[in-house]
């Protein structure tokens, strides 16, 4: 009898998710030629193509809607089985703190999967700079934080990953390589201060153009053609693509790094945290 792969259905059903193969391996923590063969796999297992290539972008064909649906199906049945049998069950209240851009881009797909294993845990969620997320002021306020770290700093966290600063902008608008208008966050960003930092190396003339802070908005502005900005790689939005151009100085990695420092529900929290590496390591 045959059988179909959990773990390529998981995989297929992250590729639709996130658009794309390298999305999906930065996510699952694989690489991409691993995440094609498993969907090659998955193709000819059932005997029809999945996916239709659009630009840079994975979408699903009509045969890849109709297995998305199932597959859904087929791993909430298997998640549902792993918490009927999870002892003990899990309550209490989490608060979690993390940078504004990935509360938008990783943030939903966790709190959805996360909710649904443990609908007995109550997620109490704060987007903000990492640099205030670890202040003496407000660390105190959060159980669990995910935030960046600059390379060399010390850090009491646990390290996810050594995530690249990639320049970001929409293929569909120009933007002038020899005059560069940037779309960046307030003061204390860590991406705005490395490419500032970057910049200011070289003779190429730049400004800032727009400045907000969540990247729900610096998507936009950068949709409207008004520049272009860095963020770490995985954090990158599915509007948005990573450029390349001589002018474009390397802007090296950033740290991801998890805290966990939850005295009533360590439990809990060290599951969340789980979920959270699983996703970014």
């Amino acid at each position: 009898m045959k059988q179909l792969s959990l773990d390529n259905l998981r995989t297929f059903v992250t590729v639709v998710d996130m658009g794309g193969y390298a999305k999906a391996g930065d996510i699952l923590g694989r690489s991409q030629p691993a995440i094609s063969l498993q969907i090659k796999k998955l193709e000819e297992q059932l005997g029809r193509k999945l996916f239709t290539k659009v630009g840079q972008r994975h979408l699903p064909n009509h045969d890849g809607q109709l297995l998305y649906q199932h597959a859904r199906g087929i791993l909430s049945l298997n998640d549902d089985v792993f918490r009927a049998f999870e002892q003990p069950s899990l309550r209490g209240r989490l608060r979690l703190g993390i940078p504004s851009e990935f509360a938008t881009t990783l943030l939903p797909g966790i709190i959805g999967e996360f909710s649904k294993l443990y609908p007995d845990v109550a997620l109490e969620v704060t987007s903000a700079l990492s640099k205030q997320l670890l202040s003496n002021e407000r660390r105190g306020d959060f159980d669990l934080i995910m935030a960046l770290v600059p390379p060399g700093q010390p850090t009491d966290g646990q390290l996810l990953v050594a995530d690249p600063l990639v320049w970001v902008g929409d293929k569909n608008q120009n933007w002038n390589p020899e005059y560069l208008s940037l779309v960046l966050a307030p003061d204390g960003c860590m991406y705005r201060s490395r490419v500032i930092q970057h910049l200011k190396q070289q003779t190429l003339p730049w400004r800032i153009s727009y400045t907000i802070a969540d990247l729900s908005g610096i998507t936009a502005a950068i949709q409207q053609g008004l520049g272009i900005t860095a963020l770490a790689k995985s954090s990158l939005p599915a509007e948005l693509a990573v450029l390349r151009h001589k002018n474009l100085p390397e802007l090296g990695t950033i740290n991801i790094c998890l805290f966990e420092q939850s005295k009533q529900h360590p439990q809990a929290c060290a599951k969340l945290a789980e979920f959270i590496q699983a996703r970014v390591g």
